[in-house]
């Protein structure tokens, strides 16, 4: 009798679980020009924090449920927000259609090192690039030069000598966007849309944060411009992850003592 009272709860719970996570729902990208399928286009339900690809027919399968939010990313298409409904659920396939954007190449200069021959000279000359990590010992996690050492070392000493404040700041009042990051570091198809973008625009529309407040964590984090401007948007999020694990760990010793 206890056995199977148990696999009543068992049953139920999965039940409860199964109802939370919504169903598998189908559907077809297509492109808006000529109604042809797009291949490889980035499927993210932004409300469970998963993702999908789209197959060379243009169709895609993801779980979700009534209102989640359905993001669509295509290179050189315009991305989408789809709603999920009850009439999608009920009826199963449905089309979705992409526009594609126009994309301009911005012109990019190249200047010229010119070199004297003087050493005194040529030094003060050559750019320095100072997107490496700073170490320092005793402390388990690397701070990002920047493009100023100085500024860069000021960065260092602050957030040793107060590092809860700042990081309570930027992520005391996001719990639920930093669980979602969690959440994308696990899924697979997520990351590899992340590692092969740069434009911050999952990111921004799975943590439901503007570009200025990413950059924002990251300044805060240590992390220099050349690396904000540079990293893919995986690295961005690897970033983000790690400045919050340290966070989590200053609180939790915050609270203990």
């Amino acid at each position: 009798m206890r056995q199977y009272a148990l696999f009543i709860l068992l049953f139920f719970a999965s039940i409860a679980v199964w109802s939370q996570e919504g169903e598998l729902i189908d559907g077809k990208v297509l492109n808006d020009a000529n109604d042809e399928p797009l291949e490889n286009v980035h499927v993210v339900n932004l409300n469970q924090v998963i993702g999908a690809t789209t197959n060379k027919d243009g169709e895609f399968s993801i779980r979700a449920k009534v209102n989640d939010t359905l993001y669509f990313k295509y290179l050189g298409f315009k991305s989408i927000r789809v709603r999920v409904t009850n009439d999608w659920l009920k009826f199963g396939d449905i089309r979705v259609k992409m526009t594609e954007l126009a994309i301009a190449l911005e012109e990019v200069v190249v200047k010229p090192v010119q070199l004297t021959g003087y050493v005194e000279v040529d030094a003060k000359t050559i750019p320095i690039y100072d997107n490496y990590r700073y170490r320092i010992s005793g402390v388990n996690i690397g701070y990002e030069g920047g493009d100023r050492s100085p500024g860069a070392v000021n960065k260092v000493l602050s957030a040793i000598f107060n590092p809860a404040d700042f990081l309570y700041n930027v992520f005391g009042k996001r719990p639920k966007q930093m669980r979602k990051l969690r959440k994308m570091k696990e899924d697979d198809e997520i990351r590899n849309l992340l590692a092969t973008k740069y434009d911050r625009e999952t990111l921004m529309a799975v943590l439901q944060l503007e570009r200025v407040d990413v950059d924002e964590i990251l300044n805060n984090c240590n992390y220099s411009a050349d690396f904000i401007r540079t990293a893919t948007d995986l690295q961005i999020l690897d970033a983000i992850s790690e400045c919050y694990d340290e966070y989590r760990v200053l609180n939790r010793d915050k609270r203990k003592g």
